[in-house]
């Protein structure tokens, strides 16, 4: 008998966790402060709510649908059909996700481990040396890479009850609280007005074509949707859950937190006249200097580290289980063996990514290193494209009663609130997708 969840709490944290993880903590407010502040952020939250969530809620549909992992839900929901390839598509994306993520989660690793024992944050520290030592150094990031993922596959070895629900019980709860402590000290800087005026006030100027693929790939990064890491967690799930309800509250945490998200960081990063759009190591550089210049820096700090690790941790674990999901449903193997088989051979790819920024730093991928490239691919073409075909899924083949039936258990939402759903999911969303992709392309 296949697992599930013990209760609906715990596939909504479990579910927001695997959602909130580097695109809402680390991406995000870099992405947001390259493009323009609040105008990067409504277009965000419009994407989320009008694309994103009906996203989530097929990918949803599909796997408690079919009660099967990615791959064999499409080959159950389409027998003899090429639809199945939807599946391998979204194994196969997370696998390249994990790769250089693992690579991310290892910088944090290590930056957690040296705050903890007050060494980030110390007289005359080069933030940027600092930084530049970490990801320079082949052997600090091949072995911080290795912890993260030994950390990750440990915990999904022991299962959806025993390892990801009781893991993300505590550490999403805990990230809330955090996240809280430091907005709170945050926006009581001298100075702080003039971050929440960049953060919450649209600057429609300074959204361009390509700012509004990368809002649009956000969303998508954002809530986990594309590769169908969330048709596996929904697979689990039992007929008694609303699973648009759940779609909404994990969307709402979503936003939520990349709300909290900025309001920690923007401000800090005007108080001390540091630059907003310093890119993928605003948080590694700008930040420790800013809390270095606080009452209590390491601490808050620290803080921040742990609730990002966290984040980190739970959105891998939803990567691993796709894959594992995968495996262990076409054969009788062993979950432990074939979860961490699966992270041993994430970590080999991954190898290329963590020397992304000292041995392998020249080699490039249409000019850009082996990370940024991955990176790239995944946000941008793998992600998109997976929304895309699960859309034509929902739209052109599945059961539309099956549909019905998943979208009506647990709750008292009425035919209408069904059609609007399929409706967007069939015209709206592939269409929104399409002229995004195709906008940035310089080809509409």
């Amino acid at each position: 008998m296949r697992e599930q969840w013990s209760s609906r709490i715990g596939f909504i944290l479990s579910s927001a966790g695997a959602a909130i993880g580097l695109g809402a903590i680390w991406k995000f407010p870099y992405m947001t402060g390259m493009n323009g502040g609040g105008a990067f952020f409504l277009l965000f939250i419009l994407f989320t709510l009008i694309i994103g969530l009906p996203l989530l809620i097929a990918e949803f549909i599909i796997g408690r649908g079919a009660q099967k992992e990615a791959i064999s839900a499409y080959q159950k929901l389409a027998p003899n059909s090429g639809w199945s390839g939807i599946g391998y598509w979204g194994v196969a994306g997370a696998f390249i996700l994990l790769s250089f993520y693992g690579v991310v989660g290892g910088w944090v690793l290590i930056y957690s481990f040296l705050s903890l024992f007050g060494s980030v944050i110390t007289d005359n520290a080069d933030y940027q040396q600092l930084f530049a030592s970490i990801t320079g150094d082949p052997l600090i990031a091949i072995s911080g890479l290795g912890l993260f993922l030994i950390t990750s596959v440990t915990i999904v070895s022991f299962g959806i009850k025993d390892g990801i629900e009781k893991a993300s019980k505590v550490m999403m709860p805990l990230l809330f609280i955090f996240f809280i402590v430091l907005v709170i000290r945050s926006v009581t800087f001298d100075g702080a007005a003039e971050g929440l005026v960049f953060f919450l006030q649209p600057d429609f100027s300074q959204i361009t074509a390509e700012g509004m693929l990368y809002a649009l790939g956000q969303s998508f990064f954002a809530l986990a949707v594309g590769f169908s890491v969330m048709v596996t967690y929904s697979s689990y799930l039992g007929k008694d859950v609303s699973l648009p309800f759940s779609a909404g509250s994990v969307s709402i945490m979503n936003i939520f937190v990349s709300l909290l998200a900025g309001l920690a960081i923007f401000p800090v990063v005007f108080s001390f006249d540091l630059e907003p759009t310093d890119g993928p190591g605003l948080l590694f550089m700008v930040l420790p200097e800013a809390f270095a210049q606080m009452p209590f820096g390491e601490v808050f700090l620290s803080l921040f580290l742990l609730l990002f690790l966290f984040a980190i941790f739970t959105s891998a674990f939803s990567m691993l289980e796709i894959m594992t999901a995968a495996v262990t449903a076409k054969r009788n193997y062993s979950r432990i063996k074939v979860t961490w088989t699966a992270g041993l051979i994430v970590f080999i790819a991954g190898v290329p990514a963590a020397l992304s920024s000292s041995a392998l730093a020249d080699f490039t991928i249409f000019g850009l290193t082996v990370f940024d490239a991955s990176d790239f691919l995944v946000s941008n073409m793998l992600l998109p494209g997976g929304c895309l075909l699960i859309t034509l899924f929902i739209g052109l083949k599945m059961d539309r009663r099956l549909m019905k039936q998943e979208f009506s258990y647990g709750n008292n939402l009425t035919g209408g609130s069904f059609q609007l759903w399929f409706q967007v999911m069939r015209w709206l969303v592939p269409i929104t997708i399409v002229i995004v992709f195709l906008n940035s392309l310089g080809i509409i």
